[in-house]
């Protein structure tokens, strides 16, 4: 019943006035344009391709669109089909599409230039070198074209995308104490630059803090009494893709705590000199541990707060 309704809906789509080029196409493209493409994809195989005409790129009232004014349709993107759409000789495989698709003729670095000669201004201008130009990723990898609505712009859709190839973010972000990315509320692109960045990690931001900053700007800053990790970089406290630690912490404290300071001025962990489990424990261990007096782990603003207890 499905491949009857696409078969339908080609026969519309043939019926309507010419997508196709004229007679007198530009070397190397069809004749027919689409028209000629939907005569073999317009199977139940093929059903996917159909939603790209309820999509952004076949807008025929929108010059930008592939399918606007005197473009070139299917073949604004995927090349030249003229020999792939063409009569073959018996014995012969179809020639394949310079590009896009199963044994694509063209490079991953050009077939990424046909979306950036139209999608440059959208924050692409750093891809060259980087980390995912590198690891020869193409925009076909992540992005769907032929879809109503491309995966990457919704969080819940882009994060699974994203996580297919960044396993060890997949495994943290189901952590008992993580950020809701696993609940779309929140997208990797709101900390990532997928498509490049100057700044460390792909970050959208300068550096880690001005990122965490932009959600947690109470911990911004500047104080009149600074804790020196804080100022320096989040991630020597948390994780930022999920720990199982409370507040995403990388250790628990006191051990978190006591990684940087010691034991001189009171007793901050449960165990003896000798290296063996205190089994009378100082009660500065109960509960929020450190955090019980120092509360302003972040810093702070009060004159007496040199101790970050107010």
């Amino acid at each position: 019943m499905a491949g009857d309704l696409l078969l339908l809906l080609a026969a519309l789509l043939l019926a309507m006035p010419a997508f196709g080029q004229a007679e007198d196409s530009l070397p190397g493209y069809s004749q027919y344009g689409a028209e000629q493409c939907l005569w073999c994809h317009a199977g139940a195989a093929d059903a996917h391709l159909m939603d790209l005409f309820q999509g952004p790129h076949a807008v025929r009232g929108d010059p930008r669109s592939p399918f606007g004014a005197e473009q070139l349709q299917c073949e604004a993107c995927h090349g030249p089909g003229g020999d792939h759409a063409g009569p073959i000789v018996a014995g012969r495989e179809r020639p394949a599409m310079p590009a896009f698709g199963p044994n694509a003729l063209w490079s991953n670095d050009r077939q990424n230039e046909m979306c950036t000669a139209c999608h440059l201004e959208q924050g692409h201008r750093f891809w060259d070198g980087s980390e995912h130009q590198r690891a020869e990723l193409s925009c076909a990898d992540c992005h769907e074209s032929h879809a109503r609505r491309d995966p990457m712009n919704l969080a819940t859709s882009q994060n699974a995308v994203c996580m297919d190839c960044h396993i060890t973010q997949r495994s943290q972000s189901q952590r008992a104490y993580a950020h809701p990315v696993r609940h779309g509320e929140m997208a990797c692109s709101d900390c990532h630059a997928a498509h490049g960045s100057i700044n460390d990690a792909m970050l959208t931001d300068l550096n880690i803090n001005q990122n965490c900053y932009t959600c947690h700007a109470d911990k911004r800053g500047p104080h009149l009494w600074e804790h020196a990790p804080v100022a320096e970089d989040c991630t020597h406290c948390h994780q930022p893709h999920g720990s199982n630690h409370p507040g995403m912490l990388t250790r628990r404290a006191p051990l978190l705590c006591q990684s940087c300071h010691g034991r001189e001025s009171h007793v901050g962990i449960g165990i003896t000199g000798d290296g063996l489990p205190d089994n009378n424990p100082s009660n500065l261990l109960l509960l929020d541990s450190c955090m019980n007096c120092h509360t302003q782990v972040h810093g702070s603003n009060h004159p007496s707060g040199r101790a970050l207890a107010r």
